[in-house]
């Protein structure tokens, strides 16, 4: 009796059918959970970041203002800016393309081509030198920014827009307003994050007057902003040195570092395969709101562990004195221990009924 009553199922499996449910029910609702460790994480969960850039904006950025100055028309800037971008792979540069082909414009290839991350770019065109990027860019590059540059740009970032300069042989010539607008629903996922006591942050590389305006359209209070896309990681690491537990939720090749260095990394399915590899919860679909659903789920499941452990120790610690002192038959106690572990299945399993 008392060696069938020690039998440790219900402890073998104590973590394992939680961890094999919960997966189950995130993946009902295309959130994958990829191992115990963030199960573990979530609970202890203090702050969630946010990258700005295709995860919380829609990543679909369109033109919307140019500004010329010295003569120069506004096909001429939109030129000029397209023959720049054209190398580039970044998301702003597919909006000046799309402006430029709208409009009929023939868009050459430039005669050299240089990204600088961060910055903008750097490109020749029939002995022309352009520079096309922000303020960084252009005082790197000792070129002035002339007071009527400056309210301009303050204007349309105050609006929530990326205003990037354009310089043509070391004179600014325009200026060039994106807009990528918030996602339909990430306002409502940052409620419901906040509602669950958890800190929001939103970390760009934009100037902190364009991020402030897009945070503050979907309730997010602290902006970190101004951020290098190698310097995203150490952002995390001095939220951690802080004492904070970090969710960090990305999509792009620059936000893996992060990712991989947050306590939780969380991955837009739509995002880059190595933002997928690195993310410990994978978000099938580009819905935000499934980021506090795999919160949600997360601590239920971890829930669900240490009631599962808690209800197998006590049956053992309860039940092998018993047998000890002759007052359990090997056959209750062979009964006693399947339904033990019949109890800690069937626990599990009413994670099915959480709703999300």
């Amino acid at each position: 009796a008392i060696l069938l009553i020690a039998c440790p199922c219900a402890l073998g499996i104590a973590t394992p059918t939680a961890i094999l449910a919960g997966v189950g029910k995130g993946a009902e609702y295309g959130v994958l959970l990829r191992g115990g460790e963030y199960v573990e994480n979530a609970r202890k969960l203090t702050t969630v970041v946010f990258d700005k850039t295709g995860t919380l904006t829609k990543g679909e950025p369109s033109v919307t203002d140019i500004i010329v100055f010295r003569k120069y028309k506004e096909n001429e800037v939109l030129e000029l800016a397209a023959v720049a971008e054209k190398g580039s792979e970044h998301p702003l540069a597919e909006a000046l393309l799309k402006a430029a082909n709208k409009a009929d414009i023939k868009i050459p290839d430039a005669e050299t081509f240089e990204a600088v991350p961060g910055h903008g770019v750097k490109a020749s065109l029939r002995g022309q030198i352009i520079l096309f990027g922000n303020r960084r860019l252009m005082q790197s590059n000792k070129i002035s920014i002339e007071r009527a540059s400056e309210s301009h740009l303050a204007k349309l970032e105050e609006q929530g827009k990326t205003a990037m300069l354009l310089a043509v042989n070391d004179k600014i010539v325009g200026i060039v307003a994106v807009m990528d607008t918030p996602k339909d629903n990430a306002a409502e996922a940052i409620k419901q994050l906040k509602d669950m006591g958890l800190e929001v942050a939103m970390l760009t590389g934009d100037n902190e007057r364009t991020a402030k305006a897009i945070a503050n359209q979907v309730g997010i209070d602290r902006v970190i902003a101004n951020v290098l896309p190698w310097e995203k990681v150490n952002v995390i690491k001095r939220l951690q040195s802080e004492g904070k537990v970090v969710a960090m939720v990305g999509d792009g090749v620059n936000d893996a570092p992060a990712l991989a260095q947050a306590q939780i990394g969380i991955a837009i399915g739509g995002g880059t395969d190595i933002a997928k590899e690195t993310g410990g919860i994978v978000l099938i679909k580009d819905d935000l709101r499934d980021v506090a659903r795999g919160i949600v789920l997360s601590k239920a499941t971890m829930k669900k562990i240490k009631q599962n452990l808690f209800w197998a120790f006590i049956y053992n610690t309860v039940s092998i004195p018993v047998a000890a002192i002759g007052l359990l038959s090997p056959i209750i106690a062979a009964g006693a221990m399947a339904f033990s572990s019949l109890f800690v299945v069937s626990n599990s399993a009413t994670l099915k009924l959480l709703k999300l």
